[in-house]
């Protein structure tokens, strides 16, 4: 199968399926030099592991990566850089009911139509837990950002909504969705190529790659479209005290905005403004109420899922959008540096 690799210059592979021996990345592209430690990458994987009780699932998996390659001496050697994760916490038995039988909202028909054969334990490759590759990709990615002082935070739209809803679906066998909220600091202007390579188009294909991501919207989205043009238009200032105003190429005179409806994108390129938008996600496919579907017959069947799953995944998945975020922007950066003399 296709699909594994993702960028251009700055690429991440992820590998391995939810129930197998093993998931992990292969991060190719990063400059040698970059300051990187297994506590950097180790920090970012507890935020996405699961076993937190509340919205998560209870499956505990310690996520405790290793560094095969690409790593000497706390630095990145500009070699690809490989993580591994062994998976200890699978109970691959809780899946023994799904082999014979298609789960709604999952991906399950879909892929035995494409491909014949499925790892039914899980979700195979399509399990969220193929996130923690992303993950490690991110935290690579953020440490290459860091040096020029790029910062990347998520949050949860409605947090104490989505907790009181989650405990209330929870004791029903259902699940919900939700939305991440997603800023990016510190960019300078230009990010992005202004036809098929926009700054905008790229985040938006890294988070719909994401499983269970439905849509997003950058600045106002849209409620832009209900908007007039005097409302949406960000009026340009003289400039404020972000660090890049204060050398720009080409005799271009530095610049602030009065706000942010563009989300920080103008044209497909970052125009030094927050890059904001917002990821809604589907709520979990995996319910412990009873649905309708067939078995591999074309027989209708009822199906209670089993086993353990999120009631919603929004919390854990705040850090699995910074990760793509960081490695669109990390991809852009090094692509930027072509754009000159």
């Amino acid at each position: 199968m296709g699909g594994n690799s993702f960028g251009k210059l700055f690429t991440l592979t992820t590998f391995g399926e939810s129930h197998g021996p093993a998931i992990g990345a292969v991060v190719d592209g990063c400059p040698a030099g970059v300051p990187l430690t297994i506590e950097e990458i180790r920090s970012e994987l507890a935020r996405r592991r699961p076993g937190g009780g509340g919205t998560s699932t209870t499956r505990a998996e310690p996520d405790d990566p290793e560094i095969l390659s690409g790593v000497f001496e706390g630095k990145t050697l500009g070699t690809p850089l490989a993580v591994i994760i062994r998976n200890a916490g699978a109970h691959s038995s809780d899946y023994d009911a799904l082999k014979d039988c298609y789960r709604p909202g999952h991906a399950d028909w879909c892929w035995e139509a494409k491909y014949g054969l499925r790892d039914h334990r899980g979700g195979g490759r399509t399990s969220g837990r193929e996130t923690a590759g992303r993950v490690i990709g991110g935290a690579v990615a953020k440490a290459f950002l860091a040096l020029s002082r790029i910062s990347f935070h998520a949050w949860l739209q409605d947090a104490e909504d989505l907790v009181e809803k989650s405990a209330a679906v929870r004791v029903k066998g259902d699940s919900v969705g939700g939305v991440v909220v997603c800023r990016v600091e510190g960019l300078p202007p230009g990010l992005g190529e202004p036809v098929f390579g926009k700054l905008d188009a790229a985040i938006a294909g890294a988070m719909l790659s994401i499983g269970a991501v439905k849509g997003i919207e950058f600045g106002a989205g849209f409620a832009a479209a209900g908007m007039r043009g005097s409302e949406h238009n960000d009026a340009i200032l003289p400039a404020g005290d972000m660090w890049w105003r204060k050398d720009l190429p080409f005799g271009v005179p530095a610049a602030s905005f009065a706000d942010n409806h563009s989300g920080g994108v103008l044209g497909g390129l970052s125009n030094g403004m927050p890059l904001e938008f917002k990821v809604a996600f589907k709520p979990v496919p995996s319910i412990g109420r009873e649905q309708k579907t067939i078995d591999r017959s074309g027989n209708p069947v009822p199906l209670t899922v089993k086993g353990r799953h999120d009631v919603c995944v929004c919390p854990r998945a705040l850090v699995v959008v910074e990760a793509m975020a960081a490695i669109v922007i990390a991809d852009l950066m090094l692509q930027n540096r072509a754009a000159h003399v």
